[in-house]
């Protein structure tokens, strides 16, 4: 269980949101939301079957932003067909509202499904190296010890192995890693694998250093 990082407050508007579901199919739909901060929002009406920590995206007038799934209302209850949402761009305006500065409420997530490591948004510049594929660079759009998303616009298929470089504090780290998700449009999610006890800790401290 957490809390959030920003107060919400209670908006109904329409948005479409868009992306890959639990079964690996593209889906589109319009939902509208229930609340929303600076840092996500809750929506209502989803009919996606989602997973938790996928990435999708979100559209509201003209605009587009990648959200993660932070928490997902189980069927049968009164939070049915509701999603709560983690935006990965903060910093980018999204509603048309001015919204509560940052401060920390008492909310707690309804979600079961918790990630082993925390995700830190950290912007760094990755080489890909998949299996039998050519290099491929990109960006980073958050970090963990155990794995992170990349952006993409076509992305690796999900269950790809590869190498993977990271620039860490001036440095190119090379780790094992698995396509574990993979969003077209958006990017992919990948877990690292087998990682040294030197990497593992190189990590941490990195990451010690960019948490807010």
């Amino acid at each position: 269980m957490g809390t959030r990082r920003n107060p919400r407050i209670e908006l109904k508007v329409p948005v479409r949101i868009f992306g890959t579901d639990a079964h690996g199919k593209i889906f589109s739909e319009s939902v509208s939301t229930v609340d929303v901060s600076q840092d996500g929002a809750q929506l209502a009406g989803v009919q996606a079957e989602l997973k938790n920590d996928e990435i999708i995206g979100l559209t509201y007038a003209q605009k587009k932003v990648h959200f993660r799934v932070k928490w997902i209302g189980k069927p049968g209850t009164p939070m049915a067909n509701r999603v709560g949402l983690l935006n990965l761009t903060p910093e980018k305006p999204l509603w048309e509202m001015v919204l509560p500065k940052p401060a920390q409420d008492q909310y707690k997530w309804q979600s079961g499904d918790r990630r082993k490591f925390p995700r830190i948004r950290v912007v760094l510049s990755v080489e890909l190296q998949p299996e039998g594929g050519a290099p491929i660079w990109a960006n980073s759009a958050d970090l963990s010890e155990g794995g992170c998303f990349v952006e993409m616009a076509i992305p690796l298929k999900q269950g790809q192995k590869l190498k993977v470089g990271l620039w860490i504090d001036g440095a190119k780290m090379w780790v094992h890693g698995e396509v574990v998700s993979s969003t077209p449009g958006f990017g992919i999610g990948i877990k690292f694998l087998d990682l040294s006890e030197s990497d593992k800790t190189a990590l941490k401290n990195f990451l010690q250093k960019h948490k807010r």
